[in-house]
């Protein structure tokens, strides 16, 4: 029971991987908030249903679990979650990020309306519950009191391959990183981790279209996409056990779990006058000639 008696906030926690999330968190003993406006695929519509449905399964297993049917992205919902977690049991100690859905096009065919929703539910959404929870942590800090927190957030590896057809889905992503990694940097001092995982699981946004087929459960064996592969590592960062992990990005699914690097400089290249367009060209140009542009979400070597 590693998280006996701490006190986890889930957003998005009712279907997919917010689901397993809460599960998985409550068999190691946490008292769970799961917070989820039951919303479609494409964010439209509400659901109280499912989310009731998570604690009674948590209430089953002998846990104890209670629905929050707010919206992640509103300030004002956001900062009621988190005083609810309080309220009922007395503190806040994991806090996962998992709210989000879809609306996928291409560059020159998005709507504003289009990118805005989905910047909106993953990045402000992530910023909005972090931004209530280390405060209260600080606060909590300030006060005397002993402090538990870990931050889990949730971003994709669309951040590194930026697929043409989710500007906004990878632009969010991205910024989920950098949002991340600066809340590890602040909460440091308070023995506050933040970690981010990508994980690779069949969910809401993938059963349907065109990569449906590759996350179709499969009729026997393993299935690699198991929303449920992903939750140990959840667990494992909630607990005492990763007290030392903070400000690292894991890849997770099916039975594997990589580290990626953190951004960093590359190539340098330098000039002993001031920048031109001819001496950039000198010692810009024969480099770049042997990459191609970007391909897949990477720079190749030049065949």
């Amino acid at each position: 029971m590693l998280l006996d008696g701490k006190v986890a906030v889930i957003t998005g926690g009712a279907t997919g991987l917010g689901r397993c999330h809460a599960l998985e968190l409550a068999r190691h003993g946490a008292r769970v908030v799961v917070n989820d406006i039951g919303a479609a695929r494409d964010g439209s519509g509400r659901d109280e249903s499912a989310a009731r449905a998570v604690c009674e399964e948590i209430r089953a297993l002998g846990g104890e679990a209670i629905p929050h049917f707010g919206d992640a992205a509103d300030w004002n919902d956001s900062k009621a979650l988190i005083d609810l977690a309080h309220a009922t049991w007395g503190d806040v100690n994991v806090v996962v990020c998992n709210a989000g859905f879809l609306r996928d096009a291409i560059l020159f065919n998005m709507s504003e309306a289009d990118f805005d929703a989905v910047i909106r539910v993953h990045l402000k959404g992530h910023f909005c519950a972090m931004r209530h929870a280390t405060a209260y942590w600080r606060e909590r800090a300030k006060s005397g009191g002993a402090v538990y927190g870990r931050l889990i957030s949730t971003s994709s590896e669309s951040a590194f391959f930026a697929p043409p057809g989710q500007p906004n889905y990878s632009a969010a992503k991205a910024g989920i990183i950098s949002l991340t990694m600066g809340a590890a940097q602040l909460m440091q001092k308070y023995g506050v981790t933040a970690n981010v995982i990508m994980p690779r699981a069949r969910t809401r946004m993938n059963d349907t279209g065109p990569l449906a087929a590759i996350f179709k459960k499969p009729e026997d064996g393993f299935d690699t996409f198991a929303p449920e592969n992903v939750s140990p590592l959840v667990g494992w960062l909630a607990s005492p056990l990763a007290a030392n992990v903070s400000g690292h990005v894991f890849v997770v699914w099916a039975k594997d779990v990589t580290v990626a690097t953190r951004p960093k400089l590359d190539t340098k290249f330098q000039s002993a006058d001031v920048w031109t367009v001819e001496s950039l060209q000198q010692q810009l140009g024969p480099h770049f000639e042997k990459l191609q542009p970007v391909q897949d979400g990477f720079t190749v070597p030049a065949m």
